[in-house]
């Protein structure tokens, strides 16, 4: 049961391929002829078998054959049929590179797959290759070298494209899948298997289009922990739309919304192809993610100073050595050498001194990666200084990039440095983007790892008001808020905003403007009316009772003449926010297909369309999301000590995207919002203007009972399963769920463990947890998986020799939704010192409750026949216990939810 479920697909043992007639070839389609090509190329490990499904074989004959995958590459009309027979011959995966298949038939095709019970990939896919199994199931060509780097692509001509450039530079593949439209297994399901995948070291991805986005972030997400992935999307777009309601959808579009769910799921998009390349050299040679530190080697000046300039223009920083590591290395190198910034290593500098560099920076700290230049000087060879690189990186862990600058004089130099796995490049500019590529995977690791609960711990918010507002507009089959309903649903989440009462004639406006003091601001109120500005429906600074009068006067009849069918309900007055040296900020939502809700933040005021400062996040936010988001945008800079102003708030601002996200997760009605402008000042922050559309809420996730965020791209942290319990023999524990921060924890659980119980558990003598497993285990899609934790308080010492409050996880549950999202598979681990108290019936409770709570049918799981132990919990549970067949060392464990 620990295969992954894709595993008869791209590993199979043994292979029926459906081509046609074997005494007629000419009679073959073209994915035929190249799909025989390609298995007979190279001997498969496994069993191959080529059958005509008009040969002479009958049905019952047919289904004697077994196989783990049969490959289709028939006409169209005769897919169906071989499908059929690849039921009845029992295969566990089918592919189809049949081509030309439109979605109808494609249906039909799945229809019959999910009745026999086959992982189908295809119609209209190329096929996969599996090259250090010498599998080439496909119609891409010839079969690619060997490597760790994995390609899934939604496009034949970009797929073989990258294999020619591929062979040409060396770089060798675990995997290559070519998906193409229609197809049943799409991107989603072939990350997760490469997630899985100890052959896959790295990842590359190109994208057209994405169908179900929590799906692919789900997967994505998990590829991502597990490895460095590296999208390439097309179908970029201008940004705007029509048909938006608010200021947020006019000015962000979908593809920065894109790159949002990737920076979050973990990932780095690229936007070209050179930068694809360029980042497959760098993962191919097996980089892991670095800070953004680059350090240059250089023997030419220019070129230095070109990559330096192209460091500060991508967000990198450049990588300088210490004052002790300068004045340990000078004396090793000539006099007109530079350590300034540079390691300008001089014009006649050679291969010692760029050893000495390699070495300096290498050991240097406050350095992430090590980029060497080389120009062509005359009396050094290309070669040997590439020789140093070469014999460097063997014990080197910081990347390692070259650039030898010229041609024919330097393709020796190249050849060395491919040879051994080094990124080289053309170009300075090139090399620091591949580099930035790396270092991208640090700053959205850290994104990756947050996993916020849907509420923040700020003081509750009045939901059940929110939502009353909500449903009472809906009842009047509007969809826009007004200016006063939009700031009631705010001050429900304890944002701040200013005063603001509707006046019905000119005389309220005059006595309510008089009431509050002046100077006031007048705003029209319409349901019709989307942006009050442009009629001319906003008037500030009113300094006097008799210029409100006037004014509300002026701005209905104005109105009236601009838009004759606005329904007007009177005019809004409210205090002016006084804050001198304030900042306009603006905090938005917007919804953008397939990805669902994103929170926007920028600069804000009436210049917001030109002014365009967007940063944009998935929700849920905790502390840390939110201040990254502040941190991406431009008007970011403004919010410290600036101009003579003090720095704001900073504090009172993330709570109001904290409280923005609270929204977004409890109100699945919200579509689109803006709160602009926010006036941040030193003393907090308050919304001075609102306006929200809403909708009916989507449906739930099918199947689930419990409130599984449909309208969400992330699942958020499921807060609502924390249960407390008490303790045999005292005390009391908390079960909740796993987070990425419990990953120490749960290692100190595994050094706690006897070996027997190690045993039990992981059928290994394994004594620590590897780092990628430890991530994998702790950093879950709670969405696909769950696992709760047990912990205790306990109190230790810390490095002051304080006595300090700290959690021990002390059990774990968990399951794993099986491929037919019915069931799941489930594990148990309690630390020997609190066996017997109970501990672990709680948790399969509990997990089994989560498991019910999702739609789920069936938990299920494998022990040890030799250990009664757990076979007695089961039992007592209601498990059923029956042999298993694969393997007489375990028992199968079942009980129906």
């Amino acid at each position: 049961m620990d295969k992954h479920y894709l595993t008869p697909l791209f590993a199979p043992r043994s292979i029926i391929a459906f081509v046609g007639d074997p005494e007629a070839p000419d009679t073959w389609t073209e994915h035929g002829r190249a799909l025989h090509a390609a298995l007979s190329a190279q001997p498969f490990k496994g069993e191959l078998k080529y059958l005509d499904i008009h040969g002479s074989a009958t049905l019952s004959d047919l289904a004697q054959v077994r196989a783990d995958l049969a490959v289709i590459a028939l006409p169209a009309a005769d897919a169906a049929a071989a499908l059929e027979v690849a039921g009845r011959m029992r295969c566990r995966a089918a592919l189809v590179l049949s081509n030309g298949i439109d979605a109808a038939t494609a249906s039909e095709l799945r229809r019959i797959a999910r009745r026999d019970g086959v992982r189908l990939m295809g119609p209209n896919a190329l096929g996969f290759q599996r090259p250090l199994q010498q599998l080439n199931a496909s119609a891409i060509g010839a079969l690619a070298r060997p490597g760790s780097l994995a390609l899934v692509s939604q496009s034949g001509s970009l797929t073989t494209s990258m294999l020619d450039w591929a062979d040409r530079n060396g770089v060798g593949f675990s995997t290559v899948v070519s998906l193409g439209p229609h197809t049943a297994l799409g991107i989603a399901e072939v990350l997760d298997f490469l997630a899985n995948d100890a052959q896959t070291h790295s990842i590359v991805v190109y994208l057209e289009g994405v169908t179900d986005a929590r799906r692919f972030m789900s997967a994505l997400r998990t590829a991502a922990n597990a490895k460095p992935v590296v999208v390439l999307k097309s179908g970029r777009k201008p940004a705007g739309s029509e048909a938006a309601q608010t200021h947020s959808s006019t000015i962000v579009g979908s593809d920065a919304v894109f790159d949002a769910a990737l920076r979050r799921a973990g990932a780095v998009r690229v936007r070209s192809f050179v930068e694809l390349f360029s980042a497959a050299k760098c993962l191919a040679s097996r980089y892991r993610p670095v800070g953004k530190r680059l350090a240059i080697v250089t023997n030419g000046g220019g070129p230095g100073v070109l990559a330096a300039d192209w460091i500060s223009e991508i967000g990198l920083e450049l990588g300088r050595l210490s004052t002790a590591a300068r004045a340990a290395l000078a004396p090793q190198l000539q006099p007109q050498a530079s350590l300034s910034d540079l390691i300008d290593l001089g014009e006649t500098a050679g291969p010692a001194h760029f050893q000495a560099a390699l070495q300096a920076a290498d050991k240097e700290r406050e350095i992430d990666g090590v980029l060497v230049i080389f120009s062509p000087k005359a009396g050094t060879s290309p070669e040997e200084v590439a020789k140093v690189l070469v014999e460097h990186k063997r014990h080197m862990a910081k990347p390692l990039l070259a650039c030898w600058m010229g041609e024919a004089s330097v393709i020796g130099a190249r050849a060395l440095l491919g040879e051994a796995s080094i990124p080289s490049f053309r170009t300075p500019e090139a090399a620091v983007g591949a580099f930035g590529n790396i270092a991208s995977f640090y700053q959205n690791q850290m994104l990756l790892q947050q996993t916020p609960a849907p509420l923040s711990s700020l003081a509750k918010p009045d939901i059940e008001g929110a939502r009353l507002v909500i449903e009472s507009v809906l009842a009047e089959r509007r969809k826009v808020l007004t200016e006063m309903e939009s700031k009631t649903l705010l001050s429900a989440f304890h944002i701040g905003v200013t005063e603001t009462v509707l006046a019905r004639s000119a005389h309220e406006a005059m006595m309510i403007a008089t009431q509050m003091g002046f100077p006031v601001a007048l705003k029209i109120d319409s349901p019709d009316i989307t942006h009050k500005s442009d009629v001319h429906g906003v008037a500030l600074n009113i300094m006097t009772a008799t210029a409100a009068r006037d004014t509300y006067n002026d701005m209905v009849e104005r109105v009236k003449r601009l838009q004759p069918d606005a329904r007007i309900n009177g005019v809004t007055v409210q205090k002016m926010a006084r804050a001198r040296r304030g900042r306009e900020i603006h905090v938005g939502l917007l919804t953008e297909e397939p990805f669902g809700r994103v929170v926007v933040f920028g600069g804000g005021g009436t210049m917001i369309e030109l002014i365009n400062d967007r940063a944009m996040e998935l929700p849920p936010l905790n502390r840390f999301l939110a201040r990254r988001l502040i941190e991406r945008s431009r008007v970011a800079e403004t919010l410290g000590e600036w101009h003579g102003a003090e720095a704001v708030d900073f504090d009172a601002l993330e709570q109001v995207l904290l409280r923005v996200s609270e929204m977004v997760c409890a109100l699945p009605q919200l579509r689109e919002m803006d709160i602009n402008p926010i006036i941040v000042d030193a003393s907090g922050a308050v919304a001075v203007d609102a306006r929200i559309v809403i909708d009916n809420a989507p449906a739930p996730a099918s199947g689930g009972r419990g409130n599984s965020y449909p309208h969400l791209c992330i699942s958020p942290y499921p807060a609502r399963y924390e249960q407390v319990w008490p303790l045999r023999g005292g005390g009391e524990y908390l079960v909740r769920p796993i987070r990425p921060d419990d990953a120490q924890k749960l290692q100190d659980l595994m050094h706690s463990l006897s070996a027997e119980s190690r045993y039990f558990r992981f059928v290994s003598s394994i004594t620590e947890l590897p780092p990628s497993m430890l991530a994998r285990l702790t950093m879950i899609d709670y969405d696909r998986e769950m696992a709760l934790v047990a912990v205790v308080k306990q109190r230790s010492a810390n490095t002051d020799g304080d006595l300090v409050e700290t959690e021990r996880v002390i059990g774990v549950s968990r399951y794993i939704t099986n491929p037919d999202q019915s069931s799941c598979e489930f594990s148990l681990l309690v630390a020997d010192d609190f066996a017997g108290k109970g501990i672990g019936s709680r948790l399969m409770e509990s997990i089994m409750e989560v498991a019910r709570d999702k739609g789920l049918a069936e938990i299920d799981g494998l022990v040890l026949a030799n250990n009664p132990n757990m076979l007695k919990l089961m039992r007592s549970l209601g498990f059923t216990v029956k042999s298993f067949e694969e393997d007489p060392d375990f028992k199968l464990v079942t009980h129906v939810l």
